[in-house]
């Protein structure tokens, strides 16, 4: 027991950090799962309770982190990640960028241990670029609703790589794009659950704006997979992980009324401020660097996440 790695999780009662959680287990570590639950849910992490290899505390990471024992990666994960919850928690969304990054980053110099900070592709915001390569700087406004969680994160890519080049800490940066799957929460504001949890219950399916904004799907344990080689890697930049077949709203939400057999209507509503108009990873440097690629394809994907939410809504 003591000769397995040790990996802290913080966020770990998310949807991504239960996944990673998972998925860090069945590669042999130990990981201990910090959360506070402002967004995250004690239901994502109760089948590990009778783990010896699962520890979890309760804890804010904007507060002082104390543990004890040898950590051999710190994956940082913590924050509230959907529009509804960043716009409704703003302050502890820009703490959890700023003191959970250096906090976080403090644990691994202190531990000596390898870093992995979850960004996003928020950093590009509603982008010039098309699609999206980690060379490209962004178009964020900082001062608008969303600008919360776009800057959290941005200031976190800072504070973490100005940690490997000063302190010569072992850093990561994955730069997530839409990702669903089981354990989303059915009312977070994100497309995924809305538009299934619509379908399901038969209700219209809410589309904000004409529906020609574009998104890219990528399902979980793809972008798990994905995390986990960035992090055995050795590769300091960040890497867009997520899935570059681009569809848009519209199609989205046709596909799930097609998919749930529902007699659901779509209904429009206003654009929120700033919402991106595109959104589409280029791979081309996790294909190089990780030699990873999405291997989940929609259907497929989207038919567990619906079977995910029934249960759910049973």
């Amino acid at each position: 027991m003591a000769s397995k790695r040790t990996a802290v999780v913080t966020g770990g009662a998310g949807f991504l950090g239960s996944h990673l959680t998972d998925r860090l287990l069945a590669e042999g570590f130990r990981v201990i799962g910090i959360d506070n639950f402002i967004t995250g849910n004690p239901q994502n992490i109760e089948h590990l309770a009778s783990n010896e290899d699962y520890r979890f505390v309760k804890q804010d990471v904007t507060q002082y982190i104390l543990l004890d024992e040898d950590i051999h990666y710190v994956f940082h994960f913590a924050s509230p990640a959907s529009p509804i919850d960043y716009l409704e928690h703003p302050i502890p969304t820009l703490k959890v960028g700023a003191h959970g990054t250096h906090n976080t980053l403090g644990l691994a110099k202190a531990k000596k241990a390898t870093f992995l900070l979850a960004s996003t592709s928020e950093c590009y915001g509603d982008p010039l670029v098309h699609p999206q390569r980690e060379d490209y700087w962004g178009n964020v406004n900082p001062i608008g609703p969303r600008g919360v969680y776009d800057e959290a994160k941005r200031f976190a890519e800072a504070m973490t790589m100005a940690y490997h080049r000063y302190h010569k800490v072992d850093t990561k940066i994955v730069r997530i794009f839409n990702t669903y799957g089981p354990r989303m929460r059915l009312r977070d504001g994100r497309v995924v659950p809305a538009f299934i949890g619509q379908a399901l219950t038969g209700q219209p399916l809410t589309i904000f704006g004409d529906g020609s904004q574009t998104r890219s799907f990528c399902y979980v344990s793809d972008l798990i997979d994905g995390i986990f080689k960035l992090a055995m890697s050795d590769f300091h930049e960040p890497v867009n992980i997520g899935n570059p077949r681009e569809m848009t709203i519209k199609q989205f939400a046709e596909e799930i009324i097609r998919i749930t057999g529902t007699a659901a209507q779509i209904e429009y509503r206003p654009l929120p401020v700033d919402d991106p108009k595109v959104r589409q990873p280029d791979i081309t440097r996790a294909k190089k660097v990780l030699n990873w690629e999405p291997k989940v394809d929609f259907d497929e994907g989207i038919r567990k996440t619906i079977d995910f939410f029934r249960t759910r809504l049973g």
